[in-house]
């Protein structure tokens, strides 16, 4: 069943994509209401799922890490959520993805710059992804542009 969300709920998650740091009275101010109302929308926004998770982009490069992302394509009949959960477990993988099209699941890892240590870090990861038919590697140079609404 999905949550029943109305304008004012898709404008609070508008406005936390862009600054997840807003105050609840900075939101209220912006959405007419008051932090109470805010309070009470986050909550069940939450509750319900729809919001996941808050979060920050940082900079890689300065923090000395390459951001990488492997498309994966498996054998068919691969069963595909046992890899999720093995992949689950690795600390450089940040982000997991179940993908229709080119590929069956998108990763995104952080790792070291070190060329050496990135081709272990990878051939570590994809040893874990049994009946798999296809990797594909792509060094992410800048983030341009990340919206999630």
């Amino acid at each position: 069943m999905r949550a029943k969300i109305d304008a004012i709920d898709l404008k609070l998650m508008e406005l936390l994509s862009e600054n997840a740091r807003l105050t609840y009275k900075e939101l209220a101010a912006k959405l007419k209401t008051t932090r109470q109302r805010v309070s009470r929308r986050l909550e069940k926004l939450e509750k319900t799922g729809l919001i996941k998770k808050y979060t920050i982009i940082p900079d890689f490069d300065q923090l000395g890490y390459i951001y990488v992302v492997l498309g994966i394509t498996v054998k068919p009949g691969t069963d595909i959520d046992s890899i999720v959960e093995e992949l689950r477990k690795e600390q450089d993988v940040k982000v997991i993805e179940k993908a229709l099209g080119s590929h069956n699941l998108i990763l995104h890892l952080l790792a070291p710059k070190d060329m050496k240590l990135l081709e272990t870090r990878i051939n570590e990861i994809s040893s874990k992804i049994h009946g798999m038919d296809k990797l594909d590697i792509t060094f992410v140079t800048d983030i341009v542009k990340f919206e999630t609404l």
